[in-house]
């Protein structure tokens, strides 16, 4: 009997992992010849004894004309069975381990002995496992998770040791191909396609198709720059003897697409060269993401420098002295920070145009136009001054969006985008700051979100600076305005009622709320409580004082033109209205912009009238005769009391002594020592509210 392929059995090798075969069941089912399961550790020994194996096949075969019956049924068992101990030549032998040294290794130790047909076939399939298969010239490869397994090793072993064709060249890409959906070709050293394989969904994407890319080369396919990027990754291939991966571009039918290579060396020579085979798998979605998080990455790393930046200007706010060291810090640090190429300040001039009070950076020529730039010309800087609102222009060499002169000099200064931030507190917009990007979309929203909190901060800053110079001044402006009626409680209740409301103190509460302490002459408290709680201007009211004629009230404003004044710098000394006109008179320093409080106070009160300026040389007063002074208006009893009391603890908190304590220790009643007590502080308050300079503060 000559015994065929058919008799032959199908080998399965478990790897040293694995406890059992996992295709021996399916395989038995499916196959018309003997399926056996052997250990990894089995098979050296066994693979030992195969040459007397197939020497007893051969003899059995040279036997077979003289055997007849039941000859041939013991011919049969014989050649079913192992030759001292060993195998009978298998139709294939198919490795079961996910374990890549592993599988390389057996692949190798069956290629010494013998021309078997190998498979591999790991649990689970991957491109490491696939690529060391080829590497080891595996026959195929079909792993345990893909539905065609078991049809795969049935082709193998029925197609036999022959099975890839008479030239014995194999199609060295086919393994990679079934277990990847990637383009698959064969490339030769010299850099020559040898074999494609193009999915049939990714065909149209090629301007050649797989069969006439065959015999042409690199060059013909990608740019000088490209091809020599793919010949370094081949070479790289060779000169390791291991898997090389490179990213690059193709130019297809759909656009510009981003693939990345997989490059496997191949140890047989193909056409008489070394070649290896390549995988090209799409990546242009996954190149999109990454550029994206990239890109999100980056806004967010220059997010936290710009916060730094702003951050370390807003601290060093506190310590400028005067308007111009505020605006130079700002601008020099925004510079310093290399995120930017320029920074500037202008502000609205008397004349109603902008006036340019500094700037720092390289885009000199942008800066240097910007001192010339009318109101009514239209970019982000007078639109900033005019709307009080940020203005952010990107895209600027690109759209052109400038004026003419200004536009050259972004051109020139390499100016992409700019914001402008209004500078403000409360009511009062003291200038703009504009910042200067060489890059485009440099100002997002979370920036735009930062430098607005900037232009806050600076101008609350300006703002207490003003205040301080004010303060500290010798000699300051008095300002005298006339107001021809208004919509407040204080106007209409003067005109109703023939009477006078003069302003004793304004303040803001720490939600942002507008209150007055106002006295009323000519009144009685109860008329007076009544009409502010009517009044539309007025949200909350209470009574403070009551008299025959005179009361004082307590009202909370939606808005104030005292407050107003009080945020262009300006110190109030008094403000009264009589028979429905006003006359507000406040103090400023000797540089300040009088026609912006003017303006400012015009909003509220639209019949203001400035009808006086006047300089006003305020009294040394020293320390020494401030205390002296208050001294001389205290009673004997009441700085007696204030003493006690001081030393005693009872102006601490918690309390050191009590009222009572402090009366026993006078020798007095608790009701008489409060009342030396209180004439006493308030005699010392008189002197800083009423004789005093003040300004309003935040509660």
């Amino acid at each position: 009997m000559t015994l065929d392929s058919h008799g032959r059995p199908i080998v399965l090798v478990c790897g040293s992992e694995t406890t059992e075969s996992c295709l021996a069941g399916p395989l038995e089912a499916a196959a018309d010849r003997p399926v056996r399961a052997i250990e990894a550790a089995r098979l050296a020994d066994a693979l030992e004894t195969l040459d007397g194996a197939e020497r007893n096949e051969e003899s059995d075969t040279d036997d077979s004309s003289a055997a007849a019956g039941d000859d041939d049924a013991d011919a049969d068992a014989d050649a079913d069975a192992d030759a001292d101990g060993g195998l009978r030549r298998p139709a294939a032998v198919v490795l079961e381990t996910d374990d890549r040294s592993e599988l390389r290794t057996l692949l190798e130790r069956v290629r010494d002995v013998a021309d078997v047909p190998t498979v591999a076939a790991p649990p689970a399939g991957s491109e490491p496992l696939a690529a060391t298969a080829v590497r080891a010239d595996a026959d195929e490869y079909a792993p345990g998770d893909h539905d065609d397994t078991v049809d795969r090793i049935l082709g193998t072993a029925a197609d036999g040791p022959d099975h890839d064709g008479t030239d014995g060249e194999r199609d060295y890409h086919q393994i990679l191909a079934n277990e990847l959906p990637d383009e698959a070709f064969v490339i030769g050293k010299d850099g020559t396609y040898l074999d494609a394989q193009i999915r049939p969904d990714a065909a149209e994407l090629y301007t050649v198709s797989s069969d006439d890319l065959i015999g042409r080369r690199l060059e013909d396919a990608f740019p000088d720059d490209t091809v020599a990027k793919l010949r370094g990754c081949i070479d790289r291939a060779f000169e390791t003897d291991e898997i090389q991966s490179v990213e690059y571009g193709v130019e297809t039918t759909e656009g510009w697409r981003r693939f990345e290579g997989r490059v496997v060396p191949i140890d047989e020579r193909i056409e008489g060269q070394r070649a290896v085979v390549w995988l090209a798998r799409d990546i242009t979605e996954r190149a999109r993401r990454e550029r994206e998080l990239r890109s999100r990455q980056a806004r967010l790393e220059r997010l936290n420098r710009i916060n730094a930046v702003i951050r370390d200007a807003i601290e060093t706010l506190v310590q400028a002295p005067t308007r111009d060291a505020i605006e130079r810090q700002v601008c020099e640090q925004l510079v310093d920070s290399d995120l930017y190429c320029g920074a500037l300040i202008v502000e609205r001039a008397a004349d109603d145009t902008l006036a340019y009070r500094i700037g720092a950076g390289d885009a000199t020529a942008y800066m240097e136009r910007t001192r010339d730039v009318g109101a009514d010309e239209h970019c982000s800087v007078t639109r900033a001054a005019e709307t009080g609102e940020t203005q952010i222009t990107d895209h600027i060499l690109e759209s052109e969006p400038l004026p003419a002169d200004l536009q050259e000099a972004a051109r020139e200064d390499d100016v992409r985008a700019t914001i402008a931030v209004p500078i403000t507190y409360e009511d009062a917009t003291y200038g703009v700051l504009s910042v200067l990007a060489s890059r485009t979309d440099a100002f997002t929203d979370s920036e735009a979100a930062a430098f607005e909190l900037l232009g806050e901060t600076i101008g609350f800053t300006i703002m207490a600076v003003k205040n301080r110079q004010l303060l500290l001044a010798d000699t300051v402006v008095e300002l005298e305005f006339r107001i021809d009626g208004g919509d407040t409680f204080s106007f209409d209740l003067s005109t109703e009622y023939d009477c006078t409301c003069s302003l004793e103190w304004v303040g803001t509460s720490s939600r942002g709320k507008t209150f007055q302490f106002v006295t009323v002459d000519g009144l009685d408290g109860e008329t007076v409580l009544e009409e502010a709680q009517a009044h539309d201007s007025i949200e909350e009211c209470r009574l403070i004082h009551d008299g025959t004629s005179q009361c004082t009230i307590e009202m909370r404003l939606a808005e104030s033109g005292v407050r107003t004044l009080a945020n262009h710098g300006t110190t109030i000394r008094d403000v009264a209205v009589s028979d429905g006109v006003g006359t507000c008179l406040v103090e400023v320093p000797q540089d300040a912009n009088v026609r912006e409080i003017a303006d400012a106070l015009s909003v509220i009160y639209e019949n203001t009238e400035l009808v006086a300026r006047r300089e006003v040389d305020r009294p040394v007063r020293t320390a020494a005769e401030r205390r002296n002074r208050i001294l001389d208006e205290l009673t004997e009893r009441q700085l007696t009391t204030l003493r006690v009391a001081y030393y005693a603890g009872f102006f601490d908190w918690p309390r050191e002594s009590t009222g009572e304590e402090i009366a026993e220790a006078m020798d007095v009643t608790p009701p008489t020592m409060h009342q030396h007590l209180r004439k006493g502080m308030k005699t010392i308050l008189n002197e800083f509210f009423e004789e005093g300079d003040w300004t309003p503060e935040e509660l």
